[in-house]
């Protein structure tokens, strides 16, 4: 709310500014508030102590190490290197998800520093509903590192949009040598749109759905970020990543959130169904539940409440 400090004012500067996007709090700045509601990203620098990120760092190797195995963790490699003779190590295993049996990994879900953010997006009762610890690989020269521009809510079976946001953090320094996150400002403010897998020749990574027909001319926003750094984003917000050009793995740890007053949508006959059949087939081979699984059933053995009260998620 804007005030008068001196003089007098007229009655349209007492009016409270109209925010869509975020909540009213004491966290966010108005300026931030601002950022954030025209470009559907905020970035908060040094937010998550190198301690942490050393203990996330860690458990990732250990998990690598196979020294420990949690339920429900998928362990993904890259298109390029699936085939390869390796062994599942730091070098083959390019994202860990679904960590929320992890007690370790799921720390960073639950720090007091993050929850203080996501709650100025989802309010008070706050829900963790999908995990990733991400570790893109030196790009083999098929640029299968690359993320293809996309919308976070094509994977979400939950609405409003408006209480979800993702928290992510660089696990190092980040920029487009390595891939950084690219983001295209302001399209949280349009629809979600049609996904599918891009014609590249080198492959693509499972899942890896991008959009068919956005706008080529839209402005682009590397995210150079420095480990700490995490990066808000609305769900609808159009980003991606770009391959990594140097020879070390690229590391990030993230959380999706949404509020506990959410509810559960059905995608069939939508464009989301295509995800929906993938995903929901993808956990039966990985858990062996033999296509007992739909989506919903997917997203609700994901979630965890970290903060409030459950409501409908």
């Amino acid at each position: 709310v804007a005030h008068s400090t001196s003089g007098t004012a007229s009655p349209a500067s007492f009016q409270p500014q109209k925010f869509q996007y975020t909540l009213d709090n004491n966290v966010l700045s108005l300026e931030q508030r601002k950022f954030y509601e025209e470009n559907g990203y905020l970035v908060i620098k040094n937010l998550v102590s190198h301690a942490d990120i050393q203990r996330f760092r860690s458990e990732f190797e250990r998990i690598c190490r196979k020294e420990v195995r949690p339920a429900g963790l998928m362990v993904m490699k890259d298109v390029a290197i699936v085939k390869s003779e390796q062994n599942l190590s730091e070098k083959a295993v390019t994202k860990v998800q679904d960590f929320q049996e992890d007690e370790e990994l799921f720390r960073y879900c639950t720090l007091p520093e993050i929850l203080k953010y996501v709650e100025c997006f989802t309010g008070p009762n706050i829900m963790a509903m999908h995990t990733m610890l991400i570790n893109k690989p030196p790009d083999v020269g098929k640029k299968t590192s690359r993320h293809p521009l996309h919308q976070d809510l094509h994977y979400f079976p939950f609405r409003p949009s408006n209480l979800i946001v993702c928290a992510w953090t660089a696990m190092e320094h980040i920029d487009r040598n390595n891939g950084c996150l690219v983001v295209l400002p302001g399209t949280h403010k349009g629809p979600l749109k049609p996904h599918d897998y891009p014609q590249w020749e080198g492959g693509v990574n499972i899942m890896y759905h991008g959009i068919q027909d956005y706008e080529k001319n839209n402005a682009r926003v590397h995210l150079v970020m420095e480990k700490g750094d995490t990066v808000f984003f609305h769900p609808l917000l159009i980003h991606g990543s770009g391959q990594n050009r140097t020879q070390g793995f690229r590391k990030a740890i993230s959380c999706h959130y949404a509020s506990a007053d959410c509810h559960y949508i059905d995608v069939e006959g939508t464009s989301q169904e295509n995800i929906a059949k993938e995903v929901s087939g993808m956990v039966d081979k990985f858990q062996g539940y033999e296509g007992t699984v739909d989506f919903k059933d997917v997203w609700m053995f994901r979630s965890r409440l970290v903060k409030g009260e459950r409501v409908n998620l």
